[in-house]
């Protein structure tokens, strides 16, 4: 067992994990990819005075969306990368002071605010809004068993409906979308949780756009596409606005769309497009 400790800013988190047969299976894969990165560039090399290079055809695409076999392949596939990353953070607290911001604006008079981050692997995003206000009560989900390791984490697949959640929450906050197999689902499921002046906010950035969707991340829409994208399954339902800053982690920009019901209940609207 190996004990790892998460620091970003001015906080400090604890995650532990198993190096295990998968993450040698990791390392391979990504020994793979740097072989394909090494070939592109290569022949990118020869190309280029042509005028002429190589480029994923995925980055072409404004939506991606990889299939998989069945839920269990996909399940699989998510814990496994999930303990992989255990130690990594993608969240910024830069971005999720933005995210406070964003509350207190729409609550700032309520004496408890309550929400969940899904997907947050070791916890870090919810308990960084905690620490940022005591009014804020949130949890977070992850599909994985270790979330349980955490605090203030359960373990969920954030596409399933739970009653105690259903209606009743002031915020639901994601940057994992990109990790959803059915992501028209995973968002009817968080709207579903909000009060009726509650706030669904996705964080989005190119890196989960189409060029880097795979069976990790299998979902991939830019985020110039995304409101159109969220328009196709919901129609006039909902309100959609965004905001854009840099991440104060790295150097990507993030956006923040805020999604509103405007009817009491929000469902998926019956059609092929983008599903």
């Amino acid at each position: 067992m190996l004990h790892k400790s998460v620091t970003t800013e001015n906080h400090s988190y604890s995650a532990s994990y198993c190096d295990t047969e998968e993450t040698a299976i990791s390392r391979r894969e990504e020994e793979v990819m740097r072989l394909k990165s090494l070939v592109k560039n290569l022949v990118n090399f020869i190309l280029k005075p042509a005028g002429f290079s190589v480029v994923p055809s995925k980055s072409i695409q404004d939506y991606y969306l990889h299939k998989y076999s069945s839920y269990e392949e996909y399940a699989h596939v998510q814990i496994h990368w999930n303990k992989v990353k255990l130690n990594n953070i993608w969240a910024d607290e830069g971005t999720l002071n933005r995210v406070r911001d964003i509350l207190i604006s729409e609550f700032g008079d309520a004496e408890k605010i309550n929400g969940i981050c899904h997907g947050t692997r070791n916890g870090f995003e919810q308990n960084f809004l905690r620490s940022l206000s005591k009014t804020f009560d949130v949890i977070g989900t992850d599909i994985s068993e270790t979330a349980t390791d955490y605090e203030n984490s359960v373990q969920w697949d954030f596409h399933n409906v739970n009653p105690a959640w259903s209606g009743n929450q002031d915020f639901v906050y994601t940057n994992s979308l990109d990790q959803s197999w059915q992501p028209h689902v995973a968002v009817e499921t968080w709207l579903s949780q909000l009060k009726e002046n509650g706030i669904l906010i996705i964080e989005h950035t190119h890196a989960h756009g189409p060029s880097g969707a795979s069976e990790m991340d299998p979902f991939g829409v830019k985020p110039t596409v995304m409101p159109y994208v969220l328009t196709m399954w919901f129609g006039s339902q909902i309100s959609i606005s965004h905001s854009v800053a840099k991440k104060s982690n790295m150097d990507k920009d993030s956006w923040l769309f805020v999604l509103k019901k405007n009817q009491h209940s929000v469902s998926l609207i019956k059609s092929d497009a983008l599903v």
